[in-house]
């Protein structure tokens, strides 16, 4: 039997992505209310309305503005339980053909984004305590050839969420990281778009496929679930078993 969600309050950052439409429907069919924040406010408003939810506008690279859609969400409804950020890009390029400003644009969207949401995250959450889940990759575990700028700024989010568990362990406040393989959302198109990439995304994975987003917003709604209390600094691979297993050739 799922808990009962009703009174709960989820702000999800990067609330258009396929991954966190995903996780909102599971939230919502629970009774909880939905916060999506995001930068397009007519993509927010649209999907918001599906679940009776509320937009922040928010842009994935404002540090402060992150922080005070936190503050805000938990100012108007007097308690925030869970947070998940959905934030990312995706490149994938050698170090040497990597610019400065990819480079910087790579930390300030997937890394500095969820700093901000751990800082504001220790100031807002209920007095029960709250979950909060990052969205790493598997090239964070294990190395891909490409993956450099991508896979150093999701290896932070796995060293700043178990190191946050570690210090509001006392507040109840729960970090956990889904690290999802090759997932078939709009923000892969690139690979999946093309079928000799996808073709050999697909052989790398043990399982014989990529993911799908409603499989990494299962591992998302399960971390965000207050059943899991006793669950902190934990990655969970969502990935086919690319990370952990190799399959017979």
């Amino acid at each position: 039997m799922s808990t009962d969600y009703k009174g709960r309050v989820y702000l999800l950052f990067g609330g258009t992505s396929a991954i966190a439409q995903s996780v909102a429907t599971r939230l919502h069919e629970r009774g909880a209310t939905i916060v999506l924040a995001g930068r397009n406010q007519e993509s927010l408003e649209k999907l918001a309305a599906k679940w009776s939810g509320e937009t922040v506008m928010v842009n994935a690279d404002d540090p402060a503005a992150i922080s005070a859609a936190v503050l805000e969400t938990k100012e108007k409804h007097g308690r925030l339980d869970g947070i998940a950020n959905f934030f990312g890009t995706l490149l994938l390029k050698p170090a040497h053909l990597t610019s400065d400003d990819e480079w910087n644009h790579t930390l300030a969207v997937n890394l500095t984004s969820a700093f901000a949401v751990t800082r504001a995250a220790a100031k807002a959450c209920t007095p029960d305590g709250g979950s909060v889940v990052f969205i790493s990759t598997v090239a964070a575990r294990v190395g891909l050839a490409n993956h450099e700028a991508i896979a150093a700024a999701k290896s932070g989010l796995i060293g700043l969420a178990q190191s946050a568990a570690a210090t509001y362990a006392s507040k109840k406040i729960r970090f956990n990281v889904v690290a999802p393989g090759l997932t078939d959302t709009p923000l892969a198109a690139k690979i999946t778009g093309n079928e000799a990439a996808l073709k050999a995304s697909t052989q790398m994975h043990p399982l014989g496929r990529i993911g799908e987003a409603h499989e990494v917003a299962s591992a998302v709604t399960w971390f965000l679930d207050p059943e899991q209390s006793w669950v902190t600094g934990q990655v969970l691979g969502v990935d086919g078993g690319l990370a952990t297993v190799r399959g017979r050739s």
